[in-house]
């Protein structure tokens, strides 16, 4: 059965993604109807499809594309697109291309919890803080391929430091102030920055966090890695910068204003780079080693985020947009894209729920006047569970919202239906999937297709996904009729494929990640079905791996054994972590379940000392809701590998036959047994 409607588009003739269609039939003397046809058109004429991509929602160049894509180009090794042009990502995003702005206009407002200290930034004075900051950085050093860290909240700060880097064709890769030393070091001794931005202290949940303690341990450590310079930003005017704590390290350090005046009074430059030349890491949560720093390329970063704000979320220069995340999270990459169509953007950076409970975050939507919306799910079923619903409250006025975008996690079908007696009617809710691989979504909106509850509405234009049987051998990955569940993959190129990832190995590390399960296809983790008689859209089903995703925020395993290792290596003899998420369950709990080393004994002790530990090094969100001892042992294969999904799968209400791979069975036979008790 079908699921309920909750919207349709009353004009969808006059969206974008209809003008497009229409566009490429004309083009192509075709007769496509509807997104479905467009869609398969898109996947079945790759190159044709990305070109007029390119085209239409407007790339700036100072150098034509040769090629878009070579023919037959494999998706690994990494095809190369649009060979031969030469682009900034930093002048799409300040100089738009196909959008009218007025230099005069807001750009940027940067809001806290603090509600006196709202600041709006211009167009105008974005370019010009982007300006001095490029310089300052080129003066101290920075060049291509150098990189940038940023150790910051989500402020207008921040997203100059981002565009200058990119401007100088410098890497960036940001890391929230909420994240601990350990975590913060196991990402950035990786990459080695040059520079780092910090803030002095942060505002969340009514509370001043000083920074300067976590900063100097951090630069301590850089040092010894290449750090040459810090740059503080005075996110709370009257705590400590720890600017000459930062010194007496032998460590350059200014406070953000003072850097930027000591820039040369130059214009602002932006070198002109090929296609696949990087432009960010991210960091992924695989459950063995280090977090893999991602490295991410300028022009598939552009493009796609391009496609998706113009063509399916209908983004222009009269839109605002507002997204709920940390400067970790890819959906701050991808939302400070919009300035690329013009659009405005509302960088917010405290607790949801302050100062004024759980109509904070709507009374900024209001008074901002914000258009596009977005957050996570557990945000959205955490109003539904308290039953609060901004469109009763007589004092605010969301009829500019247009757009409501859920991510991180599955959204409820009956927070579907909420979200529709929560907010406007008219306002066009998504549920969007992707992930910090892509820097993108798989699963996307689109103004030509209704929205039913709990579906993603459709694959985005030009990703070929398809859901194959999770029991595949190696070499035979095999489609599941639609309705059925299975593994998602993506099998032909994309823009926003990874460059490689950062370091030793890269291109090793990268075929590991995404082409060792189905080789030559892309394998990308999560666990769903398609739904019959669709435009392709999607019901999300969880990970089908050992990814963590408590509440969306997406971790692996490794950073709680990289803290056992750490800190209780003395107790713990080993362990493992798993998400459960059983299908009664509205969020996943981080479980952990240790063995104590010989001699040693499990007690409360230990449980509070491990929640603290991980607390203060990694961050409040990494905590498992569940700390116990393993009584049947650590199920691990024949050549010593934990068997993580099967203990989540168990958990989670799942039936998991154990096969001659299991060289403990009995281990999850006790698993077996607690989910039974703890039911």
């Amino acid at each position: 059965m079908a699921a309920t409607e909750l919207w349709r588009h009353q004009h969808p003739e006059e969206t974008p993604m209809w003008r497009f269609l229409e566009h490429v039939n004309a083009k192509y003397g075709l007769r496509l109807k509807d997104y479905l046809e467009l869609y398969k058109w898109s996947v079945d004429n790759v190159a044709d499809f990305w070109a007029e991509v390119w085209h239409f929602v407007g790339i700036k160049a100072s150098k034509a594309f040769d090629e878009v894509l070579a023919p037959n180009a494999p998706m690994f090794p990494r095809p190369d697109f649009f060979a031969g042009a030469r682009l900034n990502f930093a002048e799409n995003l300040l100089f738009p291309a196909n959008a009218d702005v007025d230099d005069s206009a807001t750009a940027v407002i940067t809001a806290t919890e603090d509600e006196s200290h709202l600041t709006e930034t211009s167009w105008a004075d974005l370019r010009d803080q982007v300006r001095r900051c490029s310089n300052a950085l080129r003066a101290a050093g920075v060049k291509e391929k150098s990189v940038v860290a940023g150790f910051v909240a989500n402020h207008v700060q921040t997203l100059v430091a981002l565009l200058s880097a990119a401007s100088l064709g410098a890497i960036w890769t940001g890391i929230s102030p909420d994240s601990g030393v350990s975590a913060v070091l196991d990402r950035l001794v990786q990459i080695r920055p040059q520079v780092l931005f910090a803030d002095n202290a942060t505002l969340y949940n009514g509370k001043e966090w000083p920074s300067k303690a976590k900063t100097l341990d951090i630069v301590t450590e850089l040092k010894k890695h290449g750090l040459e310079r810090v740059v503080v930003i005075k996110g709370l005017k009257n705590v400590e910068t720890g600017l000459e704590d930062i010194r007496a390290l032998g460590v350059q350090a200014d406070d953000y204003e003072t850097f930027l005046t000591s820039a040369p009074d130059a214009p602002l430059v932006f070198a002109q780079l090929p296609p696949s030349h990087p432009l960010y890491v991210l960091y992924s949560s695989g459950t063995t080693g280090l977090p893999k720093a991602i490295v991410h390329t300028a022009a598939g970063t552009l493009l796609q985020h391009k496609k998706e704000h113009f063509l399916h979320c209908a983004l222009s220069p009269a839109s605002r947009m507002l997204y709920y995340t940390t400067t970790s999270w890819m959906m701050h990459h991808w939302s400070v894209s919009a300035l690329a169509c013009g659009a405005s953007l509302v960088l917010y950076s405290g607790s949801p729920f302050k100062p004024h409970g759980y109509s904070s975050l709507p009374r900024l939507l209001s008074s901002l006047r914000v258009t596009h919306f977005g957050t996570s799910a557990a945000y959205l079923t955490t109003l539904e569970g308290n039953n609060v619903r901004p469109i009763a409250d007589p004092t605010l006025d969301l009829s500019a919202l247009e757009a409501i975008y859920s991510t991180a996690s599955p959204l409820p079908p009956s927070t579907f239906a909420f979200v529709y007696q929560a907010f406007p009617s008219t306002i066009s809710l998504a549920s969007i999937t992707g992930g910090t691989d892509i820097i993108s979504l798989f699963g996307a909106p689109c103004p030509l297709l209704p929205v039913r509850a709990g579906e993603v509405q459709c694959a985005g234009l030009g990703m070929a996904i398809d859901v194959v049987d999770s029991a595949s051998g190696r070499e035979d990955p095999r489609p599941v009729p639609d309705g059925e569940p299975g593994d998602l993959v993506c099998t032909k190129p994309f823009p926003c494929q990874p460059l490689t990832f950062f370091g030793p190995n890269g291109e090793e590390k990268y075929r590991a990640a995404y082409f060792e399960r189905f080789p030559g296809i892309w394998h990308h983790g999560d666990f769903v079905r398609r739904v019959p008689g669709s435009a392709g859209a999607l019901v999300m089903l969880g990970r089908s791996d050992g990814v963590l995703k408590p509440a969306g925020v997406r971790f692996g395993s490794a950073e709680i054994y990289n803290i056992l290792t750490r800190f209780f290596a003395g107790e713990v003899d080993d362990a493992v972590c798993v998400g459960r998420r059983r299908p009664e369950d509205r969020d996943e709990t981080v479980c952990l379940f240790v063995t104590m080393a010989e001699g040693k004994s499990f007690d409360e002790s230990l449980r509070s000392r491990i929640a603290e530990t991980v607390r203060r090094e990694l961050s409040p969100r990494h905590v498992p809701g569940v700390i116990e001892e393993a009584g049947g042992g650590v199920p691990k294969t024949a050549n010593g590998k934990k068997i993580e999904v099967a203990v989540k799968q168990i958990l989670s209400g799942m039936e998991v036959r154990t096969n001659a791979s299991v060289a403990n069975p009995e281990a999850l036979d006790w698993f077996r047994e607690w989910a039974r008790r703890n039911a």
